[in-house]
């Protein structure tokens, strides 16, 4: 399973990215995708995911700001981010969630200047 990250860079406070993680070589039907990030110091930390069936769930900081999606004939998943915050400055990562197992792509760099 390979994971491709990309979108990041650099953006005022208030603006937006939309990240993109395309998957190959992947199991059909992934049980769910996800976005982490991590901050420079501090843990990675999960931001979204979506499952099988469609389900969502965010972490707080990003609700009502973020949207997680995906593109089944694409093998992409999207994390849509507006109003961006400088605190949500990362490296973030997509990841390939399945029982016992995770597959993790490569960073990308999202920076937030306030």
């Amino acid at each position: 399973v390979q994971l491709q990250a990309s979108g990041g860079g650099l953006v005022q406070a208030g603006g937006s990215l939309r990240l993109s993680c395309t998957t190959s070589g992947n199991i059909f039907s992934p049980n769910a995708m996800g976005w982490y990030r991590q901050a420079p110091g501090k843990q990675r930390e999960l931001v979204a995911r979506i499952f099988r069936s469609g389900y969502r769930n965010y972490v707080d900081s990003v609700k009502g700001r973020f949207t997680i999606s995906r593109d089944n004939a694409k093998n992409t998943v999207y994390l849509q981010m507006n109003s961006l915050r400088p605190e949500d400055t990362a490296v973030y990562y997509c990841a390939q969630l399945e029982i016992g197992q995770t597959y993790w792509g490569q960073g990308t760099q999202v920076t937030v200047s306030s």
